[in-house]
């Protein structure tokens, strides 16, 4: 059996047998390529379509058959398995692609050999002259890879610090600083590592770095905790709380607990987060640190976004409440007030009907039972519309998506659009994200809002763009004893706006549970 081992991290190769071997066509390459990170037949007319898509249907399956025999010619050996329909590569090839085993090595929990594997963006350098939808789909794949690595080498980085391999540590955190210049925290994770090298002197030529490209690209100083580490040589990482991991149904979630008091407070978070880059945006961290001295703060990042596994089922409303259960396991927490904001609220609720032991109390902030529209229902997007806004976002990729629904009085705000830019690129991919996404649209937990039993407040924004207020006046009305709270502003993000607003009605609302018994 010939071994056929293709890289796909970088500009394209390929070799036989250990053998390099040059394909000039780049069509044929492309091919290769497509068929190898596919890992199954795929239909004659949609090769055509990728790579002809000028040809009519006759003439691109055509060439795809020039292509082929081309292709075999030139390697020498049996390259394809074809039938009428589809196209597969030969099952007679042993075939290794560099793509599959980084996302391999990231699965098994082999960070190190991972982050090995990728040497370079999948793709690099390589396109196709109007072959739009080819780059596209090459665009998209090398996202996805490009998060999956940011997602290694912070994985790469915990560990290693945690076996004092500092050296090692500040090699994977500077390779974060490379996917994004911009990312403050990236930054942060390279200075620590070599203070606690003892290198000072690489820490200051870092800070140096991280002052420069902030104040170019962004004008703005660095955070006082950025200053902070290099003054207090702190070697705990700051203020920030360590990120933990508990185990749900075979998926790892990350997880980070803070402050301490009478009650917990899981946060449920919206449909993308990353429990590390949150405590970039100082709104977040001013959020979570005002409400963790009212009691113990667990936040985490739900299956599939963030540092949480990204394999595994769609996070639906039963697999988000599965994994707050879990999340409360490992934190150690039998009973917490939940914190459901936007798409984390139907899980909440979820939990609340089927474990109400559990649960002391709900906040549904900028929530919904249904994710689009019904007759019953008239409060969210028709399908067709919500499948419009999907393909946007994910065409939008890279830059501050929809930043103007979910935080109109953020636009503008340069440091702000950049962290959300990076949060988007480093906590999920645009795969990803249709899944999150489809998964929301697909929610639908009314059935359940009758059997709430735990105490309820739900806050809304009146001017809400990303989810009407109506649906939060919904909840409150079909939820037994639920108080509703019209909030002013349009912002949809909970930390934006007037915090002061928001934390003061949480706040009080855990103030009447704390004399409950709580886990």
């Amino acid at each position: 059996m010939a071994r056929l081992d293709l890289q796909l991290l970088g500009y394209p190769s390929l070799s036989l047998d250990g053998r390099g071997v040059e394909l000039s066509l780049r069509k044929g390459a492309a091919l290769i390529a497509y068929l190898a990170d596919a890992r199954a037949p795929v239909s004659r007319e949609l090769l055509a379509t990728l790579l002809w898509p000028d040809a009519d249907s006759a003439s691109g399956r055509a060439r795809l058959r020039r292509t082929m025999h081309r292709s075999r010619a030139a390697l020498g050996v049996e390259l394809f398995a074809a039938d009428r329909d589809a196209v597969r590569l030969a099952p007679t090839l042993d075939v290794h692609v560099d793509a599959l085993a980084f996302e391999q090595a990231g699965d098994a929990g082999d960070f190190e050999a991972a982050a090995a594997l990728y040497g370079g963006d999948f793709l690099d350098g390589f396109a196709l002259d109007g072959c739009a939808a080819f780059d596209e789909w090459a665009f998209f794949r090398r996202e996805a890879l490009r998060s999956r690595l940011a997602q290694v080498l912070e994985r790469l980085f915990e560990n290693k610090s945690a076996q004092n391999d500092h050296r090692a540590a500040a090699v994977a955190a500077t390779r974060l600083v490379g996917l994004d210049p911009l990312s403050e925290r990236a930054h942060q994770h390279v200075i620590r590592a070599h203070l606690r090298a003892d290198d000072r002197a690489a820490a200051e030529r870092q800070y140096e770095i991280c002052v420069r490209v902030l104040a170019d690209e962004l004008g703005v100083g660095p955070d006082p905790e950025t200053d902070a580490i290099l003054r207090d040589a702190a070697p705990a990482g700051g203020n920030t709380p360590h990120t933990l991991y508990a185990k749900s149904q075979g998926l790892h979630l990350a997880y980070q607990t803070l402050g301490s008091g009478p009650r917990d407070i899981v946060i449920v978070p919206g449909f993308v987060t990353h429990v590390e880059r949150a405590w970039e945006e100082p709104r977040i961290r001013s959020f979570l640190t005002a409400l963790s001295r009212r009691g113990r703060v667990i936040i985490f990042d739900r299956r599939g976004i963030g540092l949480s596994d990204r394999v595994g089922a769609a996070p639906t409303a039963e697999a988000t409440a599965a994994d707050i259960q879990a999340v409360m396991d490992a934190a150690g927490s039998r009973q917490a007030l939940l914190f459901g904001a936007s798409e984390g609220g139907p899980g909440c609720l979820h939990l609340a009907a089927e474990a109400p032991d559990r649960v002391a109390g709900l906040v549904l902030y900028g929530s919904l039972a249904k994710g689009c529209w019904a007759a019953d229902y008239p409060f969210a997007l028709k399908e067709r519309q919500f499948n419009a806004w999907l393909i946007r976002m994910i065409r939008k990729w890279g830059g501050p998506v929809e930043i103007e629904t979910f935080a109109p009085s953020l636009v503008g705000d340069r440091r702000a659009e950049h962290w959300w830019s990076g949060l988007l690129r480093t906590a999920s991919s645009p795969a990803a994200l249709k899944v999150v996404l489809e998964a929301l649209r697909d929610t639908d937990v009314r059935h359940l809002l009758p059997h709430i039993k735990a105490p309820t407040l739900v806050l809304h924004r009146r001017g809400d763009r990303a989810i009407l207020f109506p649906a939060g006046r919904h909840l409150a009305d079909s939820i037994p004893g639920a108080r509703l709270v019209a909030l002013e502003g349009d912002d949809h993000w909970f930390w934006v706006g007037d915090q002061e607003q928001t934390l003061s009605e949480v706040i009080a609302f855990a103030e009447t549970l704390a004399k409950q018994p709580s886990g």
